[in-house]
């Protein structure tokens, strides 16, 4: 691995970290064990490192370099939009500048609030939840809530160690349970951790379908004084999930 990281720029704790997410491969391994690549994987690398050069992260690289129904256009498109965005904030902070130094001001404070606002503090929400079985969660989040399934990462001994799955706009992430973070699920520490909320169109008709799959119901749907109908239920570890709609 150690040439390779040489041969490629990169290093190897990267290398070993392409490993875990599934975006490399050892073609081989020597009778000692050791790791061999050979020129495939030397190209798949360089692949990598043009799609991270156009802004994408190491999910949509490795869509790109796997998935057949991936469409380059689509993805540059989607990439344009990103940039001209950037574009934009970076032209009207420009304009901030140019216009604090033509009015001659020395208010510095007011001078950075102003380009601070300029860009928003955070760009998306991503929910994650802690479980023992990634895998597992995964399936049943996808069949028992019926969640859109996203992607699921395994190591290379076959062991989930990320996975997504979306509810509307929303994406939620599932971790796995990492001692060193403290990352717990709700079933290893015997309560729950995390709860999520989900707008449903129809409440009753979720819950059916949950009471239906043998889910865990906490709370019957009921319309809560703040305007929405809900229900709650556990999922397969123990996590709190709220569907909900509005009255209105």
């Amino acid at each position: 691995m150690g040439e390779l990281a040489e041969a490629t720029g990169l290093t190897v704790r990267t290398l070993h970290y392409y490993e875990q997410i599934g975006l490399l491969t050892p073609s081989g391994r020597s009778p000692a064990g050791h790791r061999l690549y050979d020129a495939e994987d030397e190209a798949r690398l360089y692949r990598v490192g043009l799609l991270r050069r156009l802004g994408m992260n190491l999910a949509e690289v490795r869509r790109a370099l796997d998935d057949p129904a991936w469409d380059l256009a689509s993805a540059m498109r989607a990439h344009l939009a990103a940039l001209d965005a950037r574009l934009e904030a970076t032209a009207r902070l420009r304009s901030t500048v140019a216009g604090a130094l033509q009015a001659g001001g020395t208010d510095l404070v007011a001078v950075l609030e102003g380009m601070t606002s300029l860009e928003p503090p955070a760009q998306q929400r991503i929910m994650l939840l802690v479980y023992a079985d990634v895998g597992a969660a995964h399936a049943w989040l996808v069949e028992r809530f019926g969640l859109l399934p996203g992607e699921l990462v395994r190591d290379g001994e076959g062991r989930a160690v990320h996975g997504e799955v979306h509810a509307g706009d929303g994406v939620i992430w599932l971790h796995p349970e990492q001692d060193a973070y403290r990352l717990a699920s709700p079933r290893s520490v015997g309560a729950t951790t995390a709860s999520v909320a989900v707008l449903v169109d129809d409440v009753d008709a979720h819950h059916e379908r949950s009471v239906a799959a043998g889910v865990e119901v906490r709370q019957q749907p009921v319309d809560q004084d703040y305007g929405y109908r809900v229900y709650s239920a556990y999922d397969v570890e123990g996590h709190l999930w709220s569907f909900m709609r509005s009255l209105d």
